[in-house]
C-alpha cells in the first residue's frame, strides 16, 4: 500500500527548554505545500492560505492572473543592487519575508476555533509587528490569551535574541507601545463577528500580560537541533519577569542545509509553483 503524502506543511513538536521558557520545533514535512501556501500568501490571499492550512486540503489559489504572479514573483527574487525598475529584494529581506509566513502557517496549523492571527507582511520592506494571535473564551466574549510573535532569520540568533528580540518582548511587556497591539487585536477580535462596541469593549486585556504569551521564532541550522543548543540560544528569556515557563516560548524552524542556501532552495521552488498556477489550477 503506498502511503499518502501529508497535506501539513509542517511537522511541530512542543518541548520544554528550561524552567524558563518552552520550545516549538518545526520541520518542513510538505515541501511543495510549503512552497504553494508562501506563494499563495504573498499574492494577497492570506485567507485562501487559511482555509487550506484548517480543511488539510491542497494549496490551490483562489485567482491569479499574469500581473499578480509577476508581482509575486520579485518578491523571491534576489536583487543586492537598488535599480529600476526593481525586480527583486535583498537576500536577507527575501528570507525574512519567507520565515515570517512559515511562522504564520506554524500558527495556523495549531490554531484552534476561537483563535485569530494578524496575516503576515507580503512585502520584504516591511516594518511593524511580527505577529499577534489572540484566542477567544469558548463564549467568544473575552480574551483569554495573546501571543505576540518575533520572526528572525539571521545567521547570528545568539546575538538577535539577546540584543534585539529580548529588548523588544520587553518594551512590549511594559505597555509603551500599546496602541499597535489594541489597533491589530481589535481587528482579529471583529473576525469572531463581534461588533465594533463589542470589540472596543474586549480589547483592552490584550494588554493583560497575565493572559500574554511571547514566541521569538528563528530559522536554524540542525546544529541547534539538541537540547544544549536550545538553552543556550534562548539563555535570558527569564528577562521577560512575572509570567510562567508557558509564556515563554522558543520556536524554530530546522533547516537540513546552510540557512541561506536552504532559503535559495526554497525561493526556487516558490517562484516555480507561482509560474505554474493557471487561473486558480496549480
Amino acid at each position: 500500500m503506498v502511503q499518502e503524502e501529508s497535506i501539513s506543511a509542517l511537522d511541530i513538536t512542543d518541548f520544554p527548554i528550561d524552567d524558563h521558557c518552552v520550545g516549538s520545533k518545526w520541520t518542513v514535512d510538505n515541501e511543495d505545500q510549503l512552497a504553494k501556501l508562501i506563494a499563495i500568501v504573498v499574492m494577497g490571499q492570506a485567507v485562501q492560505a487559511a482555509h487550506i492550512i484548517g480543511e488539510l486540503l491542497p494549496a490551490i489559489p483562489a485567482f491569479t492572473n499574469d500581473a499578480l504572479q509577476a508581482e509575486a514573483i520579485i518578491k523571491f527574487t534576489v536583487q543586492e543592487v537598488s535599480q529600476t525598475p526593481r525586480i527583486g529584494y535583498p537576500r536577507f529581506q527575501r528570507d525574512g519575508l519567507i520565515f515570517e509566513i512559515i511562522s504564520w502557517i506554524a500558527a495556523k496549523q495549531v490554531a484552534g476555533d476561537k483563535c485569530f492571527l494578524k496575516d503576515p507582511h507580503i512585502s520584504a520592506t516591511s516594518q511593524g509587528l511580527d505577529g499577534i494571535m489572540i484566542e477567544l473564551t469558548d463564549d467568544g466574549s473575552e480574551i483569554s490569551k495573546s501571543t505576540i510573535f518575533e520572526d528572525k532569520c539571521t545567521i547570528n540568533p545568539r546575538e538577535m535574541f539577546r540584543d534585539n528580540v529580548i529588548p523588544g518582548f520587553i518594551d512590549r511587556h511594559s505597555n509603551t507601545r500599546s496602541a499597535e497591539l489594541i489597533s491589530a487585536a481589535a481587528t482579529l477580535i471583529q473576525l469572531s463577528g463581534a461588533t465594533d462596541l463589542e470589540a472596543m469593549a474586549m480589547v483592552n486585556k490584550v494588554l493583560d500580560n497575565n493572559c500574554r504569551q511571547y514566541r521569538a521564532g528563528f530559522a536554524l541550522t540542525s546544529d541547534f537541533d539538541n537540547e544544549d543548543a536550545q538553552k543556550a540560544l534562548f539563555k535570558g528569556y527569564e528577562k521577560i519577569t512575572d509570567i510562567n515557563q508557558d509564556q515563554r516560548i522558543g520556536a524554530c524552524l530546522i533547516v537540513d542545509d546552510q540557512l541561506r542556501d536552504w532559503f535559495d532552495t526554497m525561493a526556487y521552488k516558490i517562484i516555480s509553483c507561482i509560474q505554474q498556477f493557471d487561473g486558480g489550477q496549480a
